[in-house]
């Protein structure tokens, strides 16, 4: 688990996450074109009141994981296989 803090509308918060979490966190932030920082405001902005940010987090990786195998499945093209 990695702790970090980020500063989201001016004021300073700590998230922690795993580290393939952060790792996917900024890939998600590059394909978008947006700051880590951005991104994760961007997360803290939609999510629902009842939910920590550091499960929307977790939750928006996840969304963006199965858009992309949606979108490849869709294409035709088998997912690649971790094994």
């Amino acid at each position: 688990m990695k702790k970090r803090s980020v500063s989201i509308a001016g004021h300073q918060t700590s998230i922690s996450i795993e580290e393939p979490f952060w790792q996917a966190l900024r890939g998600l932030a590059s394909e978008r074109g947006q700051s880590l920082a951005g991104l994760i405001a961007a997360i803290d902005g939609e999510r629902p009141a009842q939910t920590n940010l550091s499960s929307a987090i977790r939750l928006a990786v996840l969304a963006w994981y199965q858009a992309r195998l949606e979108a490849v499945t869709a294409a035709g093209r088998a997912p690649v296989s971790s094994e």
